[in-house]
């Protein structure tokens, strides 16, 4: 913490180590070297070891360098759930030099369409069950290269059918779909065996990945984030985490998807790089199966977010569970409420540790020390990183007064893909990037968020932009105008409730949800729709969403 009331900036300490790599690909090789005899993922039953992850993401990698005509900067989409395909397809495609774009599983053909056209991706890999949507919308697309996985591709005989028979015939989740180009994961993967893989050239400064967030319009746009901002933001993971772990002995449970940056960051990279296990959970929505899975198992660290927190510690047979070697974990994603991390506690005999992040800081960008937990808190700075708050003049605020939450570091990213002046307006000339969160920086060192950004929606986790809710539903021929906005939610934190003002009093509330549900995915469908004969507005016309939550707010209280 600063000394000097003119200069009131938080910073981490200093970060080193950051030198040491020329890429992702680097940390990759170290740690397979290291460790390859221990087990690096596993899903469903099936583990890979270290070795297995480097043989097969070589055999990707080479794939992608001998039998396409991708080249290093190319862009691939990776469209999978937790499993084992996800990290061997990351892994391949950066050793190859390419630039992942993690798209959610879940996502509508329409929201496909837009991010594979707005990134510009020439290749995909993606999971069976949704290539019916990615035959509706490929026309739109340049992707030149698709690549189709089935569940159980990585399992063994004769399991591997076994899953992927019931999968297809018996739960009947593989809709039909016309791809005859595709070209299946396991085949890429024995054709990429018969070539010899080439080292790729990166420098830190290249782009690793394009993490896909919402936009102050309402559109999502890409977090260009280069090898170095990941790297420092392992780095800066292990150094407030790692020491509290023994490397390449920890069993690590990951049920949130890996295609979000909080898991992928420290799944697929710190984990990673400090040789331990993870264990994909592939559906964590299915609790009963979850805690199944969690049964025997002596697991060391947990990583999850509030709502899982409270959902599994309602149950008994997760509260049965054997948790004496549970050491460390990590809430991120959405806030903490003292609640859920005092029954965590209660529960498994383990504190939570929560964290602060954004998409466009790698993400980790403050996190609570494990033996200095101040519940409310996101913590203190992580290393070689600075953080001041700011009023709406851009002026720096006072340590214990509200402010604009500002961050400056390694693991900030590069900009936003092909959006100069969006940039401009996240990351000033200093290198500050503006997260449109409101906070308070104690004098102990810890930060606090009082608010939110005023519009965004937080729904387990996930960021909802009002805009494209509404863009959606006003698309019906019967709304004449709309708004969302975020309700409390017991389970989700917060729920989306839509007001509408419709031109046929017909209309009803579970029409335009089944409307909405056809393009947005099933977390941005509103929970609540109410018909309204008008909207507040501002004397230009602009709907005032604040009004709106304010009534919320004074209804429920």
């Amino acid at each position: 913490m600063s000394e000097h009331a003119a200069d009131p900036i938080l910073k981490g300490p200093e970060l080193d180590g950051l030198d040491d790599y020329r890429s992702i690909a680097d940390v990759f090789h170290a740690a397979v070297t290291r460790f390859p005899d221990k087990p690096a993922f596993t899903c469903m039953g099936k583990t890979l070891s270290f070795s297995d992850l480097d043989r097969l993401s070589a055999d990707f990698a080479t794939w992608l360098q001998h039998e396409t005509d991708l080249e290093p900067g190319d862009r691939i989409a990776i469209q999978l759930p937790n499993v084992l395909q996800f990290p061997v397809s990351v892994f391949g495609a950066l050793r190859a030099g390419l630039v992942v774009v993690n798209t959610n599983p879940l996502y509508t053909e329409r929201e496909m369409a837009y991010q594979f056209k707005d990134s510009g991706a020439k290749a995909i890999v993606i999971l069976a069950n949704m290539a019916a949507k990615l035959d509706k919308i490929l026309g739109q697309t340049e992707l030149k290269h698709v690549l189709v996985t089935e569940i159980g591709d990585l399992h063994d005989f004769p399991k591997r059918l076994l899953i992927n028979a019931v999968v297809k015939y018996v739960k009947k989740m593989v809709p039909s779909y016309s791809l005859p180009k595709a070209i299946g994961f396991r085949s890429a993967l024995r054709d990429g065996a018969r070539h010899s893989y080439q080292d790729v050239e990166r420098t830190l400064d290249d782009m690793a990945a394009l993490q896909y967030t919402g936009g102050t319009t309402g559109r999502p746009k890409g977090a260009m984030l280069t090898h170095r901002n990941l790297v420092a933001n392992m780095l800066q993971a292990r150094k407030v985490i790692g020491t509290h772990l023994d490397n390449g002995n920890e069993l690590v449970i990951a049920p949130l998807p890996v295609y979000h940056i909080y898991t992928f960051t420290v799944n697929c990279l710190f984990l990673m790089e400090t040789g331990n296990h993870s264990l994909l959970i592939t559906n964590p929505r299915d609790l009963d199966g979850f805690v199944k899975e969690l049964k025997g198992l002596k697991f060391t660290a947990f990583i999850g977010l509030n709502t899982l927190f409270n959902a599994l510690c309602n149950r008994e047979d997760f509260r049965n569970l054997d948790f004496s070697r549970l050491k460390l974990t990590i809430s991120g994603g959405m806030a903490l409420t003292k609640s859920a991390a005092k029954r965590w506690e209660e529960v498994t005999g383990c504190a939570v540790a929560e964290g602060y992040g954004l998409t466009e800081t790698s993400p980790v960008v403050s996190f609570n020390p494990t033996d200095a937990i101040q519940l409310g808190t996101i913590g203190k700075p992580v290393a070689g990183t600075e953080v001041k708050v700011v009023d709406s003049e851009n002026r720096d605020v006072a340590f214990g007064e509200p402010g604009e939450l500002c961050v400056r570091g390694p693991q900030v990213m590069k900009g936003y893909w092909q959006r100069d002046d969006e940039t401009r307006e996240a990351i000033d000339e200093g290198g500050w990037f503006h997260t449109g969160d409101i906070a308070v920086l104690q004098n102990d060192g810890y930060i606090r968020i009082v608010d939110r950004k005023k519009d965004m929606i937080l729904v387990s986790g996930f960021n909802v932009y009002p805009n494209e809710v509404e863009e959606v539903a006003a698309a019906h021929p019967d709304v004449l105008e709309c708004a969302a906005v975020g309700v409390p939610d017991e389970d989700s934190g917060e729920a989306i409730k839509l007001f509408v003002v419709s031109k046929n009093p017909q209309l009803d509330e579970q029409t335009l949800r089944t409307w909405c549900k056809k393009e947005l995915t099933s977390y941005k469908v509103p929970r609540f729709v109410e018909f309204r004969d008008e909207l507040p507005k501002t004397n230009v016309g602009k709907v005032l969403r604040r009004q709106l939550r304010d009534e919320v707010k004074e209804s429920t209280s």
